[in-house]
């Protein structure tokens, strides 16, 4: 019992730090970032002269600090323009608050990394390769640079699941629609773990690691539903419906729940009465999908 509560625990951290979620409009937008960085920083360093921070040399406190802020500014941008290297960092559409976590605290540690190395240029000779030198410049960046990311990152979060979302509920069950469909069963990869549902209250599944999350509309209720178990063995699973389609690795859709498509021949976004989110159709998937997808309003 303990092992398993547990485990439901660990799901549910995992799939709340794994859901999709808005970009952080500094990482999104590194020029516009450069500009707030540069504000926040130097105002921030002028009202409140965190760690005792003093003038350097022949220039005033003020214009130590503006220039400090550009230096930190610049060190963000660049560290935010070579995480766009990598293809982890790379994709908005796949972006998690996990991801913006590890994001900003590399973005901040680079801040802090350029604040260290200018230092030997601004501020008078000094023995300054030390481990002490340098977690000083880095804990000034993060008291200051943290701030700016926080704010964008908070005004997201009421988009990850809340108290009232069944994300985590515990009924395994739909009510029944006023139908004579039968009931689909998915098997999950634990023992004595089921998900069952009609057919006409699926609108799609989203793979996220070890974890399929279930969108089910209930009335007017749009429920989800978490199953351990991979999206290619979902798919195997639902092969029985063939108004189920696998549009993308990530996603099976119901055509019949699809509303509207945009894009073209190198993929389609697919919206759903209620669902903020566009389901992704990959290029290879759309001939097909424009096959067996007719428009509510054809």
């Amino acid at each position: 019992m303990v092992l398993l509560k547990k485990q439901t625990m660990e799901s549910r951290i995992y799939i709340w730090l794994n859901r999709r979620f808005p970009q952080n409009y500094i990482l999104k937008y590194p020029l516009r970032g450069f500009l707030i960085l540069v504000l926040f920083t130097f105002l921030f360093a002028l009202i409140y002269q965190p760690l005792r921070s003093h003038g350097t040399g022949n220039l005033t406190y003020g214009e130590t600090m503006a220039i400090y802020s550009v230096v930190a500014a610049l060190g963000a941008t660049l560290c935010i323009w070579l995480l766009k290297v990598f293809r982890y960092f790379s994709g908005i559409e796949e972006w998690t608050l996990f991801k913006e976590l590890v994001a900003i605290f590399l973005v901040v540690l680079g801040m802090g990394v350029s604040i260290y190395l200018f230092a030997f240029v601004i501020e008078p000779a000094a023995p300054r390769w030390n481990l002490a030198t340098f977690w000083n410049s880095v804990k000034s960046a993060f008291l200051v640079g943290i701030l700016p990311f926080s704010f964008f990152t908070i005004i997201h979060l009421n988009q990850l699941p809340g108290r009232k979302s069944s994300l985590y509920g515990s009924p395994t069950e739909t009510s029944k629609p006023e139908t004579t469909e039968e009931q689909i069963e998915i098997e999950s990869k634990l023992k004595k773990e089921k998900l069952a549902f009609y057919p006409s209250q699926f609108l799609y599944a989203e793979a996220d690691g070890n974890y399929v999350v279930f969108y089910l509309q209930d009335e007017k209720e749009i429920r989800k539903k978490i199953i351990r178990n991979s999206i290619g063995q979902i798919e195997e699973q639902l092969a029985n419906q063939p108004r189920f389609f696998r549009t993308h690795r990530s996603f099976i859709v119901h055509l019949d729940k699809v509303f509207q498509k945009q894009g073209n021949a190198s993929g389609y976004r697919l919206k759903f009465h209620g669902v903020k989110d566009e389901i992704p159709v990959s290029r290879q998937n759309t001939a097909r999908f424009d096959e067996v997808w007719k428009s509510p309003n054809e």
